[in-house]
């Protein structure tokens, strides 16, 4: 019997630590392996994705890339520009794949688009492979032991997973890996796997440059470029890829006391150079980061600082710290796999209350969402363009928002105070807004974690008590005394003294 040929589809898991579908793929024992990403034309035109997201994929995409090369000469990771669903079944057929091994992924449009490819790979009677990875509990069986349905407190998500098998350790990165075979295509169209996603709308027109090439101007499975997509350059400071993420987890870990008394809510939303927290989001929402690694990095840092300290019991407890970050985290992906592609949205997500919100989805006549959104009533409009842009005459809310745009990542009560100024604290538009700006601006967009957050602050979901506001001048006298992280995104008001600057609104200084 001949030997397994794999084609090993990186997805959700941008590493080679702790990645058990890797590890899966590997137990094959397989002939040859080709590792592959797909440039699926459904992020590049139907999803907001803005410049700095693409450019912390594209950094993470390269430093996998050499990773794979250290572990075998002939190795890289090869880039193939289209919908998986059509491109990976014409790569199954050209280079006689046997074993196709991916790392499950259980949010809406991954399930829909992973059932078809599923199916048409299976009936050419190839073996489909996929693996828990990015999580670390299976939104499936959560749900199921939940009585099928959503988890919408962290109560009810830890009984549930009572009953599920404890997270395992991570696996070690392989030091090895087979060969590719010959990459050569003879007959792949590329016309039929070059068109757009979802119909023939540009949701990220607005920041796009140039158009995009699917396949490459080299047709070669080079790593795209932010000039190929037709972007202008990265403004984050934040970097991608494994390498760093492992970097940062290091250097946090350093100090034990500091992983063992971590509280979330303790952390202050105005630091920024370093920032109070990880910042390791968008390493575990690319899997630059395994998950697995991270748990039980923080677990046994705390049980090694406990044996050592006069104050074990003073250790943070759930849901304050990190290891209760993880559980939000699990919380909303299994809330999002209960519900389905219409957790993003109003209208159909029978977890979200119904609030007249200003700017709401639109739909046509199919019940589709109609892109781009028509225009709503002229006030609302105003509003939500000057938040969105950081000029609200609010120092406090504007810093922000100019954060997000220029870093691409927010402290996690910053995201509060600026969604709930936006939602029921301010200006009564709808969280669909909100979550669409975060979608283009976060480099950690989550497809569960962001719409879940959004329902939660705008108390439309898992939250109730809507009388409970962030105040916009008030909050940010508590934490940013100085005025720092206004003065650093808002220099025009640097000639106010401290506490001034979050009373004083950007209009009266000019700038409103």
């Amino acid at each position: 019997m001949s030997k397994p040929r794999v084609l090993y589809w990186f997805r959700t898991d941008l590493r080679l630590h702790s990645s058990p579908a890797l590890h899966a793929a590997l137990s094959l024992q397989p002939e040859v392996l080709y590792p592959i990403w797909t440039w699926d034309p459904e992020y590049v035109y139907a999803h907001r994705v803005g410049v700095n997201r693409f450019n912390f994929l594209l950094e993470s995409i390269h430093d996998l890339s050499r990773s794979l090369t250290v572990c075998n000469s002939k190795s890289k990771l090869h880039v193939v520009r289209g919908k998986p669903q059509a491109i990976i079944p014409a790569l199954i057929k050209e280079w006689r794949i046997s074993h196709l091994v991916y790392e499950k992924d259980t949010a809406g449009y991954a399930c829909i688009r992973d059932a078809e490819i599923k199916r048409i790979v299976s009936e050419a009677g190839v073996e489909v492979v996929d693996v828990l990875g990015h999580t670390l509990y299976d939104p499936e069986q959560v749900v199921k032991s939940n009585g099928g349905k959503a988890t919408l407190s962290l109560s009810s998500w830890h009984s549930a997973v009572k009953k599920l098998q404890e997270p395992p350790r991570p696996l070690p990165a392989p030091k090895s890996l087979p060969p590719p075979g010959d990459t050569t295509i003879s007959d792949l169209n590329v016309s039929d796997h070059s068109k757009r996603a979802s119909g023939d709308v540009d949701i990220n027109e607005e920041t796009r440059l140039s158009q995009v090439t699917c396949y490459g101007p080299s047709h070669n499975f080079e790593i795209p470029t932010l000039e190929e997509l037709g972007l202008p350059e990265a403004t984050t400071s934040i970097r991608g890829g494994e390498k760093e993420a492992l970097r940062r987890l290091e250097e946090f870990c350093k100090n034990k006391e500091q992983v063992a008394l971590f509280a979330k809510p303790k952390t202050s939303p105005a630091e920024f150079d370093p920032p109070a927290t990880t910042l390791l989001s968008p390493y575990l929402k690319f899997g630059c980061l395994g998950v697995h690694e991270f748990l039980w990095r923080v677990r046994d840092t705390i049980s090694e600082w406990k044996k050592s300290s006069k104050n074990a019991s003073k250790a943070s407890k759930e849901p304050e710290n990190l290891e209760g970050q993880l559980a939000f985290r699990e919380m909303y992906y299994a809330a999002e796999f209960a519900q389905g592609t219409e957790f993003g949205q109003i209208r159909g997500n029978s977890i979200c209350r119904y609030i007249d919100w200003h700017l709401q989805n639109q739909y046509d006549g199919d019940g589709k969402i109609i892109v781009p959104r028509p225009r709503g009533e002229s006030e609302a409009e105003d509003r939500f363009l000057a938040w969105k842009e950081g000029r609200t005459g609010f120092p406090w809310i504007d810093a922000i928002m100019r954060q997000l745009r220029q870093e691409g990542w927010i402290h996690h009560l910053a995201r509060h105070s600026v969604a709930c100024f936006l939602t029921r604290g301010q200006c009564y538009i709808s969280w669909e807004r909100g979550a669409e700006v975060f979608d283009e601006y976060l480099i950690d967009w989550d497809p569960c974690s962001n719409p879940g957050n959004w329902m939660w602050l705008s108390a439309s979901a898992f939250y109730s008590m809507y009388y409970r506001i962030y105040s916009p001048t008030a909050f940010p006298a508590k934490w940013d005394k100085s005025g720092a992280l206004v003065r650093k995104f808002c220099p025009e008001l640097s000639k106010y003294p401290d506490q001034a600057s979050h009373s004083v609104l950007l209009s009266d200084a000019g700038h409103g």
